[in-house]
């Protein structure tokens, strides 16, 4: 099974953005958990992260012609302002979970909007970095479950 990870804007600042919300760790040390629990869950994965919309896309439609079984998403501030980025997880048809290391639902009203969500398979916020563990967990058991 391969699984991707996309990340948006600002997740490259992890560990210096607003520490009292994201906590201290670095998107370094995120990217080394995921690593080490696809390894354990004998799955390969691959990792994106950008500042830009575009990219985005572009990434997320590049994971239909290399056969991503599932992605895990968190599309930081595009959650609530992109509909290229929920057009483009629809256009490729691949099943993904949206992840938000915050719980957005208790935040600024803004944070409240979701663009991808009635997409998703599945949405978990406020867990921090162990949300991502949760989404491939959901993906990897969908997939052997199928």
């Amino acid at each position: 099974m391969k699984l991707a990870v996309i990340n948006g804007p600002n997740l490259n600042m992890l560990g210096i953005r607003e520490p009292q919300i994201y906590g201290k760790a670095s998107y370094a040390d995120l990217v080394a958990m995921i690593e080490a629990h696809a390894k354990a869950r004998g799955v390969e994965v691959t990792f994106f992260q950008s500042n830009h919309e575009g990219a985005i896309v572009d990434f997320i439609q590049e994971t239909y012609f290399d056969r991503v079984d599932g992605i895990v998403i968190n599309p930081a501030a595009y959650t609530h302002t992109s509909v290229a980025i929920a057009d483009a997880l629809k256009a490729v048809a691949i099943p993904f979970v949206e992840v938000h290391i915050s719980a957005v639902e208790t935040r600024e009203a803004f944070r409240q909007v979701s663009y991808v969500r009635d997409f998703a398979l599945a949405t978990v916020t406020g867990h921090g970095f162990d949300g991502y563990i949760e989404a491939m967990d959901m993906l990897i058991d969908r997939e052997q479950n199928a």
